[in-house]
């Protein structure tokens, strides 16, 4: 009788096995590295955004700082004119980002509020980036106002109680 050559149904079961093994580890892994990259991309945005208002309320002095987030950016697929209303110091892709039910950029959604107008002068701004759905585009909400010191709610909500003032416990920071 001739010897056959090829795989037993054993072995193959065995190196499916492995592999099936092998992804049960790297999965998570990737899932991990993914939602570590949209944490930085969202604190990149909140950094570019902080800059465009500041930037925003030197141009403008007479607006203070920008009132909305589409203010700082432009239209989207159109030439940016800048003006009070649309000032093109972001690109439009996050300045268009102000709305949660979008896509959002990178797992996260952006919103921005002017803060207490003084004699029609917007004299704050309060910058939040929250993740699309918690514990799978991201873990953790940044937020940043004025000082533009960047912070971070592990609870992934960073919470607005009035506008231009975030609530964060100490415990938290």
């Amino acid at each position: 009788m001739k010897k056959q050559k090829g795989f037993s149904l054993i072995e193959l079961l065995i190196v499916v096995a492995i592999i099936l093994i092998i992804a049960a580890i790297a999965i998570p892994n990737l899932l991990r590295a993914r939602m570590a990259a949209n944490e930085s991309s969202a604190v990149a945005s909140i950094r570019t955004i902080t800059t465009g208002e500041v930037t925003y309320q030197t141009a403008y002095p007479t607006v203070g700082y920008a009132p909305a987030l589409a203010n700082l950016g432009g239209g989207l697929g159109v030439a940016c004119v800048p003006s009070s209303t649309t000032a093109c110091l972001i690109d439009s892709v996050l300045s268009s980002n102000g709305n949660p039910a979008t896509s959002g950029k990178s797992g996260y959604s952006f919103t921005t509020g002017a803060g207490t107008a003084v004699g029609g002068v917007n004299s704050g701004y309060t910058v939040v980036a929250v993740p699309l759905s918690i514990n799978q585009t991201g873990i953790r909400a940044f937020c940043a106002e004025e000082d533009a010191v960047v912070r971070v709610d592990p609870a992934g909500v960073c919470a607005n109680t009035e506008p231009g003032v975030l609530v964060f416990n100490p415990l938290n920071q």
